[in-house]
C-alpha cells in the first residue's frame, strides 16, 4: 500500500485527496493527516514535522519515501486514470521543470486557500519552513 502523508489544514491538500481517494478504485493509497502528528511519528520516526509541513512524502510501500513532485508522480502510478498523467510526466524535461512548479505551488498554499476562502493562518500569518 502507498501512504501520502499531507497537510490536513491545506485546501488544496484536501481536494488532492478527495480525487486521489475517489479514483483510487483499488483502495491502493492510504493518507496521514501530519496534524495527527503523534501517530505519524509512530510510523515514521525519522521524520521532522517541518520537513513533512513543506511538501508531501509518499511511502511507496517499500519503505522508499518520495517527497514533493516525485511523491505526487508515484501517487498518480496507483491510479487507473491517473496512469497517462504519471507517463506525461516523465517526459523530458519533467525533472526539471515538475520540482520546480510543485514546490512553488507548496510554499503559496496557504496563500492559495485564502483565495478559496479558508484561512488556516495563526493569526493572520502563516510560516512553512524555508527549503531552499
Amino acid at each position: 500500500m502507498t501512504t501520502a502523508l499531507y497537510d490536513g489544514n491545506c485546501v488544496l491538500c484536501n481536494q488532492t485527496r478527495r480525487i486521489v481517494t475517489a479514483l483510487d478504485w483499488g483502495g491502493r493509497v492510504e493518507f496521514m493527516d501530519i496534524h495527527d502528528w503523534k501517530t505519524v511519528q509512530a510510523r515514521y520516526p525519522q521524520l521532522a514535522f517541518a520537513a513533512v509541513m513543506g511538501e508531501i512524502h509518499v511511502d511507496a510501500g517499500d519503505g522508499t519515501l518520495l517527497r514533493g513532485f516525485a511523491g505526487m508522480r508515484r501517487l498518480l502510478r496507483d491510479l487507473p486514470l491517473g496512469y497517462p498523467l504519471w507517463l506525461a510526466l516523465h517526459l523530458p524535461g519533467m525533472n526539471w521543470l515538475g520540482p520546480k512548479l510543485y514546490a512553488s505551488i507548496a510554499r503559496r498554499r496557504y496563500q492559495i486557500n485564502r483565495l478559496f476562502g479558508a484561512d488556516w493562518c495563526d493569526g493572520g500569518t502563516c510560516h512553512l519552513p524555508d527549503r531552499r
